[in-house]
């Protein structure tokens, strides 16, 4: 585990020539500001929220409250790579449902938002008190003692007598020199001192901050549902297909095939009509399988990236829309497939469904993660129950450990938006 990673890196011979002491001093300082900062925001708010229940103003607050422990966790995740090398893997699952109302019940449900509430709260009280404590007293003797000399330098010139930290009196600057190797004597003491007190501090917070094995085996539950959402998802799809190839390109290649027929047994200008119908219904069909090709999977897709794909999908839109892409190359083929159909649904459901006049589709990579953003301004009130096709976006986001939402208040806007984790493969595109 990676807490035992910092408690063994405290026996290696090397152990002060490497960073770990300096990473422990990072940490420690970093939680001591981390916790004031976090006091001073968390206490206004918890007195409001108190005073405010008796009017039910302060509900609202105190609610807010107990998730206010999740952002604190992503940070303090991330400083643990200071500790033991990697951060803390959250505990959180994505939401089964899109929207924020569904996001926050979830996270109420969650163990994980629990221990990360009392790690906020021990946080708050106990460990940047600790955090403080251990750093003055680390770092208080050996840099008191290797100033000495500076500080006997201010002395009274009448009385040239101090006292370093009020403990050691030194009246002559030989005793004040004489101090500088023991201050250098305290360093490794306070290195370790330091290093101790960081992998004791990382291992609290990663016991209540990182995935735990139960979660493990419902993020699995959940992994797995969501693959069989997924596969019904795509045999939903793969009946559409039959269908449109059934209802479309399958009746206007029999039409074709009568209408030469007719052709073969016919004469003069009665036959020449013929072959320039049957012209006409071989364009159609090929029109029609392009179509359908493109709903399988562009060509554009594969050729030239997301970023075209989705151009060519606002181009043949019949509601005007925007497109503001910030990709550096191209990603995944995956990730690129995924974002790319949810683009396209929900542009079909924006002329569908929404009555809007235009259109906008945003999005960047920030982070590893690539984050996209629909937005129309239609009437509102999308449903994802009412069979728009969310559900199986939903399903399709899930299996790539993406995450979707939909905003949609009455009389608008829409806002569809996707994080997808993702890489660049390739910054040629």
């Amino acid at each position: 585990m990676a807490s035992t990673t910092a408690w063994r890196a405290l026996t290696s011979r090397r152990f002060l020539l490497t960073a770990r002491p300096w990473r422990a001093l990072a940490y420690l300082a970093g939680g001591a500001v981390t916790g004031l900062l976090a006091l001073l925001v968390l206490l206004p708010l918890f007195v409001v929220g108190t005073v405010g229940s008796v009017v039910l103003v302060g509900i609202p607050v105190l609610v807010t409250l107990g998730l206010c422990g999740i952002p604190l966790a992503v940070f303090e995740r991330r400083r643990l790579a200071l500790v033991d090398g990697r951060p803390a893997r959250s505990g959180h699952a994505p939401p089964p449902r899109p929207g924020a109302w569904a996001w926050a019940v979830f996270r109420y449900q969650e163990q994980a938002t629990w221990r990360e509430l009392a790690y906020a709260l021990l946080l708050t009280t106990v460990l940047w008190p600790f955090d403080l404590a251990v750093l003055t007293t680390a770092l208080m003797f050996p840099l008191a003692f290797l100033s000495a000399p500076y500080a006997q330098s201010f002395a009274d010139p009448g009385d040239d007598r101090i006292q370093v930290l009020k403990l050691v009196p030194v009246s002559s600057a030989a005793q004040a020199w004489a101090l500088v190797p023991v201050g250098l004597l305290l360093l490794p003491v306070a290195g370790y001192l330091l290093a101790v007190a960081a992998a004791a501090r990382g291992t609290v917070a990663r016991a209540l901050l990182a995935t735990r094995e139960t979660e493990l085996g419902v993020r699995l539950a959940q992994v797995t549902r969501s693959r069989s959402e997924l596969v019904d998802a795509f045999e939903v799809e793969r009946r559409r297909i039959e269908r449109d190839l059934h209802d479309g390109a399958q009746q206007r290649l029999v039409a074709l095939t009568m209408t030469l027929g007719l052709a073969r047994i016919s004469t003069g200008d009665e036959a020449s009509a013929l072959v320039d119908q049957a012209h006409r219904e071989s364009r159609l069909v090929l029109d029609e399988l392009r179509r359908l090709i493109r709903g399988v999977h562009p060509g554009v897709l594969t050729d030239r990236g997301l970023r075209a794909a989705v151009e060519d999908a606002a181009d043949c839109s019949p509601v005007p829309v925007e497109v503001d892409l910030d990709l550096p190359g191209r990603l995944p083929p995956a990730i690129e497939s995924t974002a790319y159909f949810v683009v396209s649904e929900a542009l079909a459901n924006v002329a569908k469904h929404s009555g809007a006049e235009r259109a906008t589709v945003r999005g960047g990579t920030a982070a590893g993660v690539l984050a996209l953003e629909v937005r129309d301004d239609g009437r509102g009130g999308a449903d994802p129950s009412a069979g728009t096709g969310l559900a199986g976006l939903a399903a399709r986001v899930a299996a790539v450990d993406g995450r979707l939402s939909l905003s949609s208040p009455a009389q608008g806007p829409t806002v569809l938006r996707v994080e997808l984790p993702c890489a660049p493969t390739d910054l040629s595109g």
